[in-house]
């Protein structure tokens, strides 16, 4: 009588959302003091203070009808002309607002972006560790996913192994970075390795195959690193952009999909682009979001508060003996798990408080994910109940 498949992804929720279910009730049991919550990428940072001053401005200065009215369907034409302005001041481009689709966050800006490049027999290449719902959003598009293994240890993208499993119907490869869930930056040298040979595959079968490019870390990264921007790479990318982490705005759910003027066909692809929001139901997005975004877009996040965090708890679990993927960016720590099952492992560290994302629906087990977008104080009152787990594994 209804949809199989979607009863099934509405009755229970992703590992995420379940550990983070699970917190809320554990913390009314036995206190929030004793659950170190680690689970949920919200960010913990307060956006910064132009944007409640630009909201009361504009709630201020305009009609109710204006602020709270409908834009063009694509965006605001202001906004995405301010948006365009300063991707080519910031990155050396030559984009216009006409080539910037407004979104509900980098979720509508994925779904929309599968959607507009979908064709039958279609598949999708994801590199492992990734975002569990790149395998939702693509299956429901119709597309085939593919998973590409990344550099033991290092976690960049492998050409080799990409090389092995792109085919004819190999449409797009989703690139994220910084990574979700391993906060891993891809660095110039492995990007340029994947352009070419996404390059090389394109003559070989004669047609294009895009990068569609998740982003919404970007502007949390640490120690100077930088992450390249894949337009200034390679022609064929769709641009995915949230302004949740960079601007701690989760909530607000706005973003864009920028497609590259470069791209073969652009006009129509971004024709498509639209026709898919169209069907989606993804038109208009926030109106008073993007007038927002539109004044503050050259605002930043304090990054200084997640690298605390993030010196914090690396260096306090490798003291006690765990194993970490250093995170260059984002907001997530991979920890090697104590036992080959993460999920296993996962269940027993809330023996001791700890929620602990396994990393099996990342496409990566035998590693936890650690979200550390979360107060510093946590994560010091954390480090004992840490402590008491790796000594657990020692003493079995």
């Amino acid at each position: 009588m209804y949809n199989e498949k979607m009863i099934g992804l509405g009755s229970k929720r992703s590992v995420i959302r379940e550990l983070f279910e699970y917190g809320k009730k554990r913390a009314a049991e036995v206190g929030a003091d004793k659950v170190y919550d680690y689970s949920l990428g919200n960010p913990s940072v307060p956006a910064p203070a132009c944007v409640n001053k630009t909201i009361k401005q504009i709630l201020d200065s305009r009609p109710s009808v204006a602020v709270h009215g409908y834009t063009s369907a694509q965006g605001d034409l202001s906004t995405r002309k301010a948006i365009a302005e300063y991707t080519n001041e910031r990155f050396g481009c030559r984009v216009t607002a006409d080539d910037f689709y407004m979104t509900c966050g980098a979720a509508a800006s994925l779904t929309i972006t599968l959607n507009a490049l979908h064709e039958e027999g279609d598949e999708i290449v994801a590199i492992a560790p990734f975002f569990p719902e790149y395998r939702v959003f693509s299956e429901a598009a119709g597309y085939k996913l593919v998973v590409s293994r990344p550099i033991d240890g290092t976690l960049q993208p492998d050409p080799k192994d990409l090389s092995r499993i792109i085919t004819p119907h190999t449409k797009a490869v989703i690139l994220n970075s910084p990574n979700n869930p391993s906060g891993v930056v891809y660095t110039e040298e492995s990007v340029k390795a994947v352009c070419a040979l996404l390059q090389k595959k394109s003559a070989e079968f004669g047609r294009p195959i895009f990068i569609i490019c998740d982003e919404p870390y970007r502007e949390i990264v640490y120690d100077g690193v930088s992450v390249p921007y894949l337009p200034n790479y390679y022609d064929d990318v769709v641009v995915c952009y949230s302004f949740s982490k960079s601007l701690s705005l989760p909530g607000e759910r706005i973003g864009y999909v920028m497609v590259n003027p470069k791209c073969k066909d652009a006009r129509l692809l971004y024709a498509a682009v639209c026709g898919a929001g169209r069907a989606l139901g993804y038109v208009c997005a926030p109106s008073l979001m993007q007038a927002v975004i539109e004044k503050v877009v050259r605002a930043e996040t304090d990054v200084a508060a997640y690298k605390k965090n993030r010196d914090l708890l690396q260096g306090g679990l490798e003291e006690i003996g765990y194993t970490c993927v250093k995170p260059d960016g984002a907001f997530y720590l991979f920890v090697k798990s104590l036992e080959p099952d993460a999920g296993a492992f996962s269940d027993r560290a809330k023996e001791y408080g700890l929620l602990l994302v396994p990393g099996d629906d990342f496409c990566a087990p035998g590693y936890v994910r650690l979200a550390y977008c979360v107060s510093h104080e946590m994560i010091e009152r954390s480090m004992p109940a840490f402590r008491a787990l790796f000594e657990s594994y020692r003493a079995r």
